[in-house]
């Protein structure tokens, strides 16, 4: 008899499955295994800070005790940005600094980290904070991905949030149609992809 999944806050030791969802679903949702040197490079972007430093919005999908899907988000995305300005960056920047790219898009994320980019800060006055969210083929059918979206959002209006925004790839045409049913408005599209919103 299989163990059923349910959603449940992140804890710390989830960092490991954080790191191995992110990799996995990097390639505009698909297995980004073959594009990365390092298995933990979009992790320590899009996954692991936020249970370092906004643990309170970390909620997995647990399967049997490993996490097989995630949403992480941050309250306010300039405290956030700062937090990891001065408490993450610095440390990979020293880890990282000898590596070289070696695979297509080991430089995504060496750039990033040794140049962080601020987030779209247009969307800040109506939407300060942001999330992302990622699950495994397990977790991708049963609305676990709206039960993700609902204790995300449900944490963020505990703290007095307004709204919420986020990213995604124009070529992650799942996540798109997801975003839109799960009550997302459209904001922008630009280079980077598109943007979405809620008022919360």
């Amino acid at each position: 008899m299989t163990n059923p999944l349910f959603v449940r806050p992140g804890r710390q030791q989830d960092r490991q499955a954080l790191f191995e969802i992110c990799l996995k679903t990097a390639d505009s949702g698909g297995d980004a295994t073959a594009l990365y040197s390092d298995p933990d490079y979009p992790g320590q972007i899009w996954s692991v800070p936020y249970l370092e430093f906004e643990p309170a919005h970390c909620f997995v999908v647990d399967d049997g005790g490993t996490a097989v899907g995630f949403v992480v988000g941050a309250a306010d995305t300039v405290a956030y940005e700062q937090k990891l300005a001065e408490r993450w960056w610095p440390d990979l920047q020293v880890k990282y600094a000898a590596r070289k790219n070696e695979l297509p898009h080991d430089s995504k994320v060496l750039d990033y980290i040794r140049n962080p980019v601020a987030a779209e800060s247009a969307f800040f006055d109506r939407y300060p904070a942001h999330l992302h969210i990622n699950l495994l083929p397990p977790a991708q059918s049963g609305g676990w991905g709206r039960k993700l979206i609902e204790a995300e959002i449900e944490s963020l209006r505990r703290v007095g949030v307004r709204g919420v925004h986020l990213g995604v790839s124009n070529t992650n045409y799942r996540a798109i149609g997801f975003y839109e049913h799960v009550g997302f408005t459209r904001l922008a599209d630009d280079d980077d992809g598109i943007w979405y919103g809620m008022v919360l």
